[in-house]
């Protein structure tokens, strides 16, 4: 009998060795519980048993995490993702399903509210809760991005699974203590659920700071249609215009805005001298984050067939204004009609 074989046949059914490690869980031995999660699904592997593989690995991210440990857990997760692509398995709704299952097994802790600063203790408590929420996070993170990683090469959409960036997405909004809403966004677009986003978008208007609100709703808008993603960006945005009545929430009222509203209206049309003249227009605007002018770029190329800026001799301007340069006085007669007529009836506000 081979080594190998001799290793196959030494090895019990996965269920028994879930069961058996489940008892260390039970005892509260969490460590040695890991050491046996790791080495015996590492076996399980190395036989090409990867199926029994993943059932122990699966099993101990999730008893992990329920337990609260979250380091162990997460490196449980990884190993779970891992030998999905050593075990060479397709990306299906069964496997979806298993990663959201331990995604949810993530604790979601809110930090201490109302703290005494000037208290050593409260400070302390403080300290040590945000602390937690960032090894959370980046461990629910690393998780996550493995996965969308695995679905991307093993039979999920060209960006990953829409549904795992939408986890990522929400567990970074709701639970990560430094905030970062340009990677909250980067996922949430490459999701499928702009509904949600948008209740995302309007909560975070209830408490951002003073000219972070339309930034992020322009940045979202932006990203969808630097996809191509037209219909999404629509959603998203009559979304939120439901949602700021229904909550009273501001919505923003700033010229980005306009220049937001104006610009889903001028690419549901074949418009592009309207496209330009809106970039020209609402420059000063669009400078506030130097992203926008580079996604404006991105939709240029996917709505009107506009080469890169960076793949032209003498600049994007020279092929983007043309029509502009050629007929001075018709495109300055389409720029006054478009600000002044029906255009003007679809802003957010009077």
């Amino acid at each position: 009998m081979s080594r190998e074989r001799a290793r196959r046949v030494a090895l019990a059914p996965a269920e028994e060795t879930i069961e058996k490690i489940k008892k260390v869980v039970e005892e509260g031995n969490f460590y040695g519980a890991q050491q046996m999660y790791k080495s015996l699904g590492s076996r399980y592997a190395s036989a090409n048993r990867y199926l029994e593989a993943l059932d122990i690995f699966h099993s101990g991210a999730c008893i992990q995490l329920v337990n609260g440990q979250v380091t162990c857990g997460t490196e449980l997760a990884v190993l779970f993702v891992e030998n999905l692509v050593k075990g060479k398995i397709p990306y299906d709704d069964d496997t979806l399903d298993r990663i959201r299952q331990i995604y949810k097994k993530f604790p979601r802790i809110s930090v201490p509210q109302n703290l005494d600063l000037a208290d050593d203790v409260d400070m302390q408590q403080l300290a040590e809760a945000l602390g937690a929420a960032k090894t959370r996070a980046e461990g629910c993170s690393t998780f996550l991005r493995a996965a969308i990683k695995w679905s991307t090469e093993f039979g999920g959409q060209r960006n990953g699974s829409p549904e795992i960036h939408d986890m990522l997405a929400d567990y970074l909004y709701t639970e990560s203590p430094e905030l970062d809403m340009s990677k909250v966004t980067y996922h949430f677009v490459r999701g499928k659920n702009p509904k949600k986003f948008a209740s995302t978008l309007v909560n975070f208007m209830g408490k951002c700071y003073p000219g972070e609100d339309d930034l992020a709703v322009a940045r979202a808008v932006l990203m969808y249609l630097a996809q191509g993603n037209l219909r999404d960006a629509i959603i998203l945005m009559d979304e939120i215009k439901k949602q700021v009545q229904s909550q009273g929430v501001n919505l923003p009222r700033s010229d980005l805005m306009q220049f937001t509203n104006f610009l889903l209206e001028t690419l549901q049309r074949d418009a592009l001298p309207l496209f330009n003249m809106l970039r020209d227009r609402y420059r000063q605007s669009i400078t506030r984050e130097p992203l926008f002018n580079e996604l404006l770029d991105e939709v240029a190329e996917k709505f009107y067939g506009v080469r890169r800026r960076n793949s032209m001799p003498g600049g994007m301007f020279g092929e983007i204004f043309k029509v502009v340069t050629v007929f001075p006085y018709i495109s300055a007669c389409i720029y006054s009609c478009f600000l002044t007529s029906a255009f003007m009836d679809l802003l957010f506000y009077r």
